[in-house]
């Protein structure tokens, strides 16, 4: 084993990938392979790719993360969301490397009242849920060491995002209608970051024992609860100079009054429990990380 493992990141220039390469600077050997390096639709550039970087690590951050589009594009969200993710799986398995793979709070069907555990029932209402979660089976079935982390309502300093979005349309309206019937945990892309290097470099290390016994799914979010509508508050209170120093009024509407192509779960809280009892790995509340990530938006917006 190198003194820093070799780590192949998928999807580097995505909101995830940027925070991972930032996250192992310097504790890694770093190999980011964006869309251009890989292209996840293709299984034979997958595999060249991975033969050829020899990883110890590979961390698959890529995905088809066009909830609606998936819709009317099933074929090419099969492709990258649950094909992909096997052939990156066997390949690991091959080089004998572990694979820390991303899914989804979309491959429940949200009836629940409570957290979502990993071993409650699933049921997606999409067909990015329904991809997603065969990509987890994929993972699975190719036998390697393996680590899935779920995780909901991702956003960051980079990238296309909630964030982004509510901040864009603040300046641009002095009102919003914003679902207030879904309800999540915003999580950031620079906590799943920082948790995911803990883990995976602390695997390799044998800080956690054998990598083998700790294959599986994890719920990997942020802790709280809030609605969309919550969350796009918080953003306008905590961001003012963002906005040109105002803050836009945002009305609560139930998700009826915003259909869209792909139904959403209405509950998509997971609980974090066995991550932290495995791991002993717990990511900030999703209040503080938001102001994190607004304060990393506002340093790069004065530095340009």
């Amino acid at each position: 084993m190198n003194p820093r493992p070799r780590v192949l990141v998928t999807g580097a220039g995505g909101q995830v990938g940027r925070e991972l390469l930032r996250a192992f600077d310097g504790r890694a050997q770093l190999i980011p392979c964006d869309r251009n390096v890989m292209d996840l639709s293709s299984p034979g550039q997958i595999r060249a790719r991975v033969r050829e970087a020899a990883p110890d690590i590979i961390i698959n951050t890529a995905a088809y993360t066009a909830v609606d589009r998936a819709e009317s594009e099933p074929d090419l969200a099969r492709a990258i969301n649950t094909e992909a993710p096997g052939i990156l799986a066997e390949e690991a398995r091959r080089a004998g490397a572990l694979l820390v793979h991303y899914s989804t709070d979309y491959v429940f069907d949200g009836t629940k009242s409570g957290p979502w555990s990993e071993d409650d029932p699933t049921g997606p209402l999409s067909i990015y849920g329904a991809t997603k979660l065969a990509g987890e089976e994929a993972v699975r079935k190719a036998g390697g060491r393996h680590l899935i982390f779920r995780t909901s309502w991702v956003y960051g300093p980079h990238g296309k995002n909630f964030v982004f979005t509510m901040l864009r349309l603040g300046r641009e309206r002095d009102t919003l209608n914003v679902v207030d019937d879904q309800v999540g945990a915003p999580t950031s892309s620079i906590e799943i970051a920082n948790a995911t290097r803990t883990i995976a470099l602390g695997l390799i290390e044998g800080r956690f024992g054998d990598a083998n016994d700790c294959s599986g799914v994890y719920n990997m979010t942020c802790s709280g609860t809030v609605s969309w509508c919550g969350f796009a508050r918080a953003i306008f209170s905590r961001a003012p100079q963002l906005l040109g120093g105002k803050v836009p009024t945002v009305n609560a509407i139930p998700s009826t009054q915003f259909p869209t192509p792909a139904r959403r779960p209405l509950n998509s809280v997971l609980s974090n429990e066995k991550l932290s009892r495995r791991f002993d790995v717990r990511l900030a509340p999703w209040e503080p990380a938001l102001d994190t990530v607004l304060a990393a938006i506002s340093a790069t917006r004065l530095s340009a």
